[in-house]
Formats: C-alpha cells, sequence, structure tokens
C-alpha cells in the first residue's frame, strides 16, 4: 500500500562528526524522521499516517493563521478558503494537502519543488521550492519562491518541525529561546496585540522545563547571536538540539500538546494507540495574521526569487562542538 504521504525519500550521510540520516515526505515536504547518530532528533511520525499535527510540513505562501481568511491588498478584499473550520481561520498556507516533485536528488541532500496556482483568495502563480542537505551534526533547509505573476505577490515561510532529544522525555527538556515578545491572542488564537515577556511565565530566555509549559504561541523579539537566531531544547544529560534560523525568519511558534501519537517499529513503520508530550518550535518569517499586519510579508515583483534557510543541529553530552550551522 502506498504512504499516505506518498514518497520516503531517505537521505543519508556520514562526515567528521558522524552520520546523520532523514526521511522527507512527497506530500507537503515533510521532515518526517531526522536522526544524528541514531539519535532522533525531531519527533517522527508513523509511516502508515498522515503528518499529525502538521508534523514537520513546510508552510507557503504564509504561516499560521489568517483570521477570516480575509486580507485586502488595494482596496480589494481577498477571501481564502476556510481550512480551519472550528475557528473559521485559514492556515498554513495553500501547500499542505500538495505533492513536491523531485528537482534534483543526492545521497545527503534533496530538493523538492511545488507551485501554489492561483486560487481564491491568492490570485498569484508562485513557483517554491525547498531543499534539505544533511551536514555535520544535523540539517540546513533552504526555502525558496518565484514569483511568475505580472504582479507583486506576498510571501512567507514557515514549517512545522517537532523537535526531541533522543531518548530522554520531553518534559524533562529544558526550552531555550531570546524571545522578548509575544503575541496575545483571541479565542481564535489570532493575535489581539504584541507584549514583552519579561517577568511573565513566557519569558523563555533561562530556560523553561517543557512539561511545566502549555503553549500554543508566536514569539518575536528574537536576538541573532553571531548573525543567527538561536533556539535549543537540553536535555538532563547536557546533550542539545538546537534549531537555528537566518534573520529572515523572524518568529517562531512554540506548541505543545499532548495527545501527539505514539510510535514502534525503526524508522516510523508502525503506530500505536498510545500519546505522548511533543513540542513543536516552528520558525517563521512572518507572525500570525501577516497579511493583515504586513509584518514579514516580502513582496515579491515579477520574476523575482527569494531564498532563505534555517537548520537544526545535535550536539551529545560531554562533546567539545557546539551546535550549529556546520556545512
Amino acid at each position: 500500500m502506498r504512504a499516505p504521504t506518498g514518497g520516503q525519500f531517505e537521505l543519508s550521510r556520514t562526515g567528521n562528526t558522524g552520520h546523520v540520516r532523514a526521511i522527507i515526505t512527497e506530500l507537503a515536504a515533510s521532515l518526517r524522521v531526522l536522526e544524528v547518530d541514531g539519535v532522533a532528533v525531531t519527533q517522527p511520525y508513523s509511516v502508515d499516517t498522515l503528518p499529525p499535527f502538521g508534523c514537520g510540513i513546510v508552510l507557503a505562501p504564509w504561516p499560521n493563521r489568517v483570521a477570516d481568511g480575509v486580507w485586502s491588498h488595494d482596496g480589494v478584499e481577498r477571501q481564502l478558503d476556510i481550512t480551519e473550520p472550528d475557528r473559521h481561520n485559514a492556515i498554513h498556507g495553500l501547500l499542505r494537502n500538495a505533492p513536491y516533485t523531485v528537482v534534483e536528488r543526492s545521497d545527503s541532500a534533496i530538493t523538492l519543488a511545488a507551485t501554489v496556482f492561483p486560487q481564491h483568495g491568492y490570485p498569484f502563480l508562485l513557483e517554491t521550492s525547498v531543499r534539505y542537505e544533511l551536514v555535520d551534526h544535523g540539517m540546513r533547509v533552504t526555502h525558496s519562491a518565484t514569483n511568475r505573476s505580472a504582479e507583486a505577490a506576498p510571501v512567507a515561510f514557515g514549517v512545522h518541525p517537532f523537535f526531541r532529544v533522543g531518548d530522554a522525555p520531553v518534559e524533562d527538556l529544558v526550552l531555550t529561546s531570546s524571545a522578548t515578545s509575544r503575541l496575545e491572542t483571541d479565542a481564535r488564537l489570532n493575535p489581539v496585540g504584541e507584549v514583552t515577556t519579561e517577568a511573565t511565565d513566557y519569558d523563555l530566555r533561562a530556560g523553561r522545563r517543557v512539561g511545566d509549559l502549555e503553549l500554543d504561541d508566536a514569539f518575536g523579539g528574537l536576538v541573532p547571536v553571531d548573525g543567527l537566531i538561536r533556539t535549543t531544547l537540553r536535555a538532563p544529560d547536557g546533550s542539545v538540539v538546537e534549531l537555528w534560523q537566518e534573520p529572515d525568519w523572524a518568529w517562531i511558534q512554540v506548541f505543545t500538546t499532548r495527545s501527539f501519537p505514539s510510535m514502534s517499529g525503526e524508522g516510523g513503520t508502525g503506530s500505536t494507540s498510545e500519546q505522548t508530550l511533543a513540542v513543536a518550535i516552528e520558525p517563521m518569517t512572518a507572525p500570525p495574521n501577516a497579511f493583515n499586519s504586513g509584518l514579514g510579508v516580502r513582496w515579491l515583483a515579477e520574476d523575482e526569487t527569494w531564498s532563505t534557510s534555517w537548520g537544526v543541529s545535535y550536539v551529545g553530552a560531554g562533546a567539545s562542538a557546539e551546535p550549529g550551522p556546520v556545512a
């Protein structure tokens, strides 16, 4: 039987720092598995299911929500299809149910492409691609978009990975982020204002235990270190998974759920009825409802291309190296 997520593209690389392995899916170009020296860096999901909670999928041409699916440009109101009916929003862009085509592939890298065709609320033709490349300690991911419309098109990227640090209980991981602001939301999780995180339970700068968090929140005010924005999950033994983002990726969404389906079988070949705690740290170039606020939206002229990267690294306990975008 064919997998619900279509083709499964396995990548493998053995370098100076060990072995890295990943599985990318045809559907939504989802990152289904990422392992460094056999240590699970992302929360995998079964090959027999669709991505739970959008696990690992690419979000384009916008991440997160557009309130009521409505936005305006040059005095024209646009109505996107409502894809989150219970909250009456348009969520996670237009490619979450789209197949991607392989453009280029090697043992350790793959580039997949998908086209956003003109449709309800988005009258633009956009060619997109995502390149997954295994590197020392982890992976580099590069997103690109080219506007093939005669008028400027609004574009933003996001991605929805869930992270873990091997077999360490997710509740015992410590999440650290440089974020200095958070978007307050209404009952439908649409932003109503930006507030400071200082001296609040949302201040993650000193690190917070994941098991103590209940989050579905967008964070801004991310502070670059050495030119990159860095968010970490640290296990009790000192091993670290780091999400790094180029400055274009000025936002993260942190989402915790205790209903992520557990998995059995090496590499995600089976599933169980049990559920577990999982944490998504979603890099975004724009915050929720950006088509209305304008924050982080890149307007691409005709035939203009925009490319930007993020990545993930793992360093085990006691290692002398630090995580980061190592080629």
